[in-house]
């Protein structure tokens, strides 16, 4: 807070008093009052009035410099009403309740749109497991009949089901810290199973698999991991050529794990954007119909449980996941 507006705030108010001393001053000088008795006139006037804004310039300066200081300081502004002391003078005071209410109206409303957002959240859980059993109960029941029909529907299923899940876990996503069970397990365990829940698109497209042997173990959230690598394997299944490979490298402080197929690749506009929510590109506009939410989720899933995630692809020759997991066991869940 500085001096200058301050003064220029009360600058009326002084301008009425010196006029009115002038005038009195005036009228002192022409019934010839000693200028001594002007001066004390002056002093009793003047010294009170400019000793009150001095002190009251001070207090307001000291209020308003730490509210500054601690909203400059704050990384999220909102918590400043949290962290203020309640000032000795009427304005900061009326500021101090104003800032108060507002910041327990916002928690308030938080808090309902929390609970709003929980309630949707078990309600999409609840739906997704509901509409699972009759998914299950039609693929077994094709298992049983088969025929070129059948297979067809078959198909179209597991499409669905492949969407519901990625339904279940978007919703997951939102609560981290009651979903997430960090722990060891064996990488090459978590691939097999998604490769074994892909094995009938690897022989339908007559895709060549190479897979190096993985004796690394790795920390994190195996159901998680599995989803994410699911949805990047079914991308390069769905753009591939022939080709996909996966193998590790170890690094000082991580591990990365390569998926890399030999397929159309993705535009060089269009790289920077694939994890960005409901982006399709250039290859889900003109190959098949995409949602542009695997890769979101799978990146979203990531953030979450502290794991990199990157993507590398020219154009006509190829894309390149890596998948980058931390060697310490400890692993810090976002709340």
């Amino acid at each position: 807070m500085k001096l200058q507006p301050y003064i220029k705030e009360r600058a009326v108010f002084l301008s009425m008093n010196i006029f009115l001393f002038v005038l009195v001053a005036l009228f002192l000088w022409l019934i010839n009052v000693q200028a001594v008795v002007m001066i004390i006139v002056f002093v009793c006037w003047f010294g009170p009035l400019l000793l009150s804004y001095g002190l009251e310039f001070l207090k307001r300066k000291n209020f308003y410099d730490e509210l500054l200081q601690n909203f400059e300081a704050l990384d999220q502004k909102y918590l400043l009403p949290e962290i203020i002391e309640e000032p000795n003078f009427l304005e900061g005071q009326i500021l101090y309740d104003i800032m108060k209410t507002t910041d327990k109206q916002m928690h308030e409303h938080v808090k309902k749109y929390k609970d709003m957002q929980a309630e949707y959240r078990d309600y999409i859980e609840a739906w997704v497991h509901e509409v699972k059993t009759p998914i299950a109960s039609s693929k077994l029941m094709f298992e049983n009949h088969k025929n070129e029909v059948t297979k067809g529907i078959m198909e179209e299923l597991e499409k669905i089901e492949g969407y519901v899940e990625q339904a279940l876990y978007y919703a997951r996503s939102s609560s981290a810290s009651k979903d997430y069970i960090v722990k060891e397990f064996s990488l090459q365990a978590c691939i097999s199973k998604v490769l074994k829940k892909n094995a009938k698109a690897f022989i339908h497209k007559k895709i060549q698999l190479q897979l190096t042997e993985m004796d690394e173990v790795v920390y994190s959230d195996e159901k998680w991991i599995e989803f994410i690598l699911h949805q990047i394997i079914v991308n390069s299944i769905n753009y591939c050529d022939n080709k996909i490979s996966l193998y590790t490298r170890k690094n000082e402080h991580s591990l990365t794990l390569h998926i890399v197929d030999d397929g159309i690749g993705i535009d060089e506009k269009d790289i920077g954007r694939v994890f960005d929510k409901g982006f399709t590109g250039e290859n889900g506009r003109q190959y098949r119909r995409s949602t542009g939410m695997g890769l979101y989720i799978c990146k979203l899933l990531a953030d979450k449980l502290h794991l990199g995630v990157t993507i590398q692809s020219t154009k006509g020759e190829g894309t390149e996941v890596q998948i980058i997991f931390p060697k310490s066991k400890v692993v810090l869940l976002e709340s």
